[in-house]
């Protein structure tokens, strides 16, 4: 994808910050949306790898994961941002595939549509602006993102690469 001096690599359900020169990654893009928030000025990105709409429908159990549901996820990096001197924040977006068709399925099948819906829901709260977006479809994706040129390179299978 991109040559940089370090890349920050996010795995399912975490988010990290990147600053200039490094770029930052997630791969296993499926129903899953990676949200890039970022400050091009300052030379600061965050992404977070979303799994779930909402939040409500964790098991009560366990310690709160913030970085899987787009409902905490996106304010949460956004304050992350804010402490890292990130003034005007901006967002790509990418992944949502429905990665299984099922006929008459419920609409809680539809992880992909309702990660993307939830995610602009949650950016138009906040009043960040969605810049790009390559969301739905029924294929993986791999997204790096570059602080520096506030390019997001997304890998999909079976398709060439595309920058937003």
């Amino acid at each position: 994808m991109m040559a940089a001096a370090k890349i920050v690599k996010v795995g399912i359900a975490e988010m990290d910050i990147a600053k200039v020169p490094a770029t930052i990654r997630t791969a296993g893009l499926g129903s899953c949306v990676g949200v890039v928030l970022y400050d091009l000025e300052r030379g600061v990105a965050g992404l977070v790898h979303v799994m779930l709409p909402d939040s409500g429908i964790r098991s009560p159990e366990g310690k709160l994961n913030e970085a899987k549901f787009a409902d905490l996820a996106i304010g949460a990096m956004a304050e992350r941002l804010k402490k890292e001197g990130a003034l005007r924040l901006k967002a790509k977006i990418a992944g949502g595939a429905q990665m299984f068709q099922l006929s008459g399925a419920a609409d809680t099948m539809r992880i992909g549509p309702r990660n993307v819906e939830a995610v602009k829901q949650q950016l138009a709260v906040r009043r960040i602006q969605l810049l790009a977006e390559d969301t739905g479809g029924n294929s993986g994706r791999t997204i790096e993102f570059d602080p520096k040129t506030g390019q997001l390179s997304i890998r999909t299978v079976n398709a060439a690469i595309k920058l937003i």
